[in-house]
């Protein structure tokens, strides 16, 4: 494992070394150097710059993602345990999720107003379809062996779900969390784009405006190192949980 994270940080080590002799000829304009964009950021980060911009869109993010993955997890148990529920609401799922959430955006802009509500409630409707989907085929998908021998023992409808249901589609949704972690910021960064003066994305709009492509990757950066820390911390839980679960099935 750690050869692999060698080789892993030695490729990074190559494609930024790579980067750095293909971009100096360039243009800040066209590809600035990861030097330029490293100073940039340094500059951003030691006088505070970037700092109100990074709290704003991180807030948006987690509210957004505590809403919309509550909600996909609660109607994906609801729709996993009970057919009639399932069928009546999922064409109505399927398509408030094959509308373009970019397209969605004016129109909650218009609803919610310019403020953090409309970027908290894009945000949450791209991270609610992960788990609802997931959810629902972890429902769904439990050995029916298992359940079975809870029939036989006695077990109530509830009891099983939590019990059996749930802990056994642990792994499905976790996987479904950690799709819908990258995708909340995407949409709060969405969000950001369409109506919006504080937050990374709005950042990002008004460094395009300038022409100030440094300032571009830099914050760039940021929102990749706010996805993998949340992706981290996502996958840190998920090993915590499923802890007690490996455990049981290597003895």
């Amino acid at each position: 494992m750690k050869k692999v994270e060698y080789y892993s940080f030695l490729l990074f080590v190559i494609l930024l070394i790579s980067w750095e002799i293909i971009a100096r000829p360039m243009s800040d304009l066209v590809l600035p150097t990861p030097t330029v964009i490293l100073s940039v950021l340094w500059d951003g980060l030691k006088s505070g710059y970037f700092m109100s911009h990074f709290l704003h869109t991180s807030i948006e993010v987690i509210l957004g993602l505590l809403i919309g993955c509550t909600t996909g997890f609660v109607f994906g148990v609801l729709m996993g345990e009970i057919d009639f529920l399932r069928r009546l609401l999922y064409p109505y799922v399927i398509a408030s999720q094959a509308v373009p959430k970019l397209a969605l955006a004016p129109l909650f802009i218009v609803w919610f107003g310019f403020g953090m509500t409309s970027k908290v409630v894009i945000t949450a409707l791209i991270c609610f379809f992960p788990l609802l989907e997931n959810t629902v085929t972890a429902i769904q998908y439990t050995d029916s062996n298992k359940k079975d021998l809870f029939y036989i023992l006695g077990a109530t409808r509830l009891q099983t779900l939590i019990r059996l249901k749930i802990p056994a589609g642990l792994p499905a949704i976790m996987s479904g969390l950690r799709v819908a972690v990258v995708l909340a910021v995407v949409g709060a960064v969405i969000g950001e784009f369409i109506g919006g003066n504080v937050g990374l994305g709005a950042m990002i709009i008004a460094s395009q405006s300038m022409m100030d492509t440094p300032l571009m990757f830099s914050i760039l950066i940021l929102l990749t190192i706010m996805g993998m820390f949340l992706y981290q911390g996502v996958s840190l839980i998920e090993r915590l949980l499923l802890k007690p679960y490996l455990k049981g099935r290597r003895k």
